[in-house]
């Protein structure tokens, strides 16, 4: 059971206990699930019950309780624990340990997506300056991922209207001292300056977008998705393909080595072999076997939270009217996937193994999810850097 889904199950579970008469309260649009924090228990925990409790006039732990009671037994949940003042803790089930990537790469570019604010029409009022159309043009993309129709209007004043106005006006550009053209940079370069900052900062329009290394987001996002394509590229040519499943090592492996990072090219590099310009890679890599384990199982542990998090922050990033959020979110999925694909290929004589081939559809998946993201900010997703 994937985030999303985890998140729907508890949401229907409320929307049952309110057309059952068990709580007296607006069903919430969504429903947070996040990971424990250091000492919980479960899988994922949710605060809902928190949130609810006010609006219902009961204790937060009788709500809890209430939807503990609902939510034991359903499909892919093993036990649901109630603590501290009202949290639900929530243990899934032994279940496909690919369901994510599998999902994700059956969604392609709608991995996110959801109905949040279907049915509800968005009109953003933008004065005539260059981050504010950039800004809405990404935030018009991102509305409609979560359902929802929305137009740009330019200008102060405009006509009353039945949809929900979003006054946008973000910080525009530094005129003195006088920065970069963002013309100059180019289209996607000038795009991600603008749009990386929150709405209320001030963007930076220098070179530092066209530089080829780490400290480069844009740069790590664009090549981590060209990794993703070279990953699939050079597996092709070892002969094996991606398919969903457990990551981890099996007992029976008898190889210690972390794995290998192919070039930007179609053939697997040699493993000290710088990957790019910069270097963006993590070389902190373990020498006993253990270590190593544990080293491949915390890469991928880090890219499935990032991707598992990425329908709640489209979400967050639509509400909030924020694509800025969306921005920083794809740059945690590429330092994620940047320091996992070294664990994806096979490494000297290592034959390709079930893990591999699920490591490279946990590779493709983020490539996906980058692909999409990128292009929800109107930048392209190159295949080769």
């Amino acid at each position: 059971m994937t985030p999303v889904e985890l998140s729907r199950t508890v949401l229907r579970a409320v929307r049952r206990a309110v057309d059952d008469g068990e709580l007296s309260v607006a069903v919430p649009a969504r429903v947070v699930v996040e990971r424990p924090r250091p000492g919980g228990c479960g899988d994922y925990s949710t605060n809902v019950a928190l949130q609810l409790a006010g609006p219902a006039g009961r204790p937060p732990r009788h709500v809890a309780e209430l939807l503990s009671r609902r939510l034991s037994g359903s499909p892919g949940i093993a036990g649901v624990e109630v603590t501290g003042p009202g949290f639900l803790n929530l243990t899934l089930a032994d279940d496909d340990p690919g369901a994510l990537a599998r999902e994700i790469l059956a969604r392609g570019g709608e991995y996110g997506a959801s109905d949040v604010l279907a049915g509800q029409r968005f009109e953003i009022r933008i004065p005539y300056e260059v981050r504010a159309e950039v800004v809405a043009d990404s935030l018009r993309r991102i509305l409609a991922t979560q359902g929802a129709q929305a137009h740009v209007v330019h200008g102060g004043t405009v006509e009353p209207s039945a949809a929900h106005v979003v006054n946008l006006r973000p910080v525009p550009a530094p005129r003195d001292p006088a920065p970069r053209d963002p013309a100059v940079l180019g289209r996607d370069a000038s795009r991600w300056a603008l749009l990386l900052p929150a709405a209320h900062d001030r963007p930076r329009i220098d070179d530092e977008h066209l530089t080829q290394r780490e400290s480069n987001p844009l740069f790590r996002v664009r090549y981590a998705h060209a990794r993703t394509r070279a990953l699939t590229r050079n597996a092709a040519a070892l002969g094996f393909t991606a398919e969903p499943g457990d990551v981890r090592d099996q007992a029976s492996a008898t190889s210690d080595a972390p794995g290998a990072a192919g070039a930007l090219g179609d053939a697997p590099s040699a493993p000290d072999a710088p990957s790019a310009p910069g270097d963006v890679r993590d070389d902190g890599t373990a020498t006993g076997s253990g270590d190593a384990t544990r080293a491949r199982a915390n890469a991928a542990d880090a890219l499935h939270t990032a991707l598992s998090t990425h329908p709640q922050t489209l979400t967050l990033a639509a509400t909030h009217h924020a694509p800025d959020r969306l921005a920083r979110q794809l740059v945690v999925v590429a330092d994620a996937l940047l320091g996992f694909q070294h664990t994806v290929l096979p490494q000297g004589e290592e034959k390709p193994s079930a893990a591999h081939r699920a490591r490279l559809a946990l590779a493709e998946a983020a490539g996906a999810v980058l692909a999409g993201g990128l292009a929800l900010l109107g930048i392209d997703a190159p295949e080769h850097l």
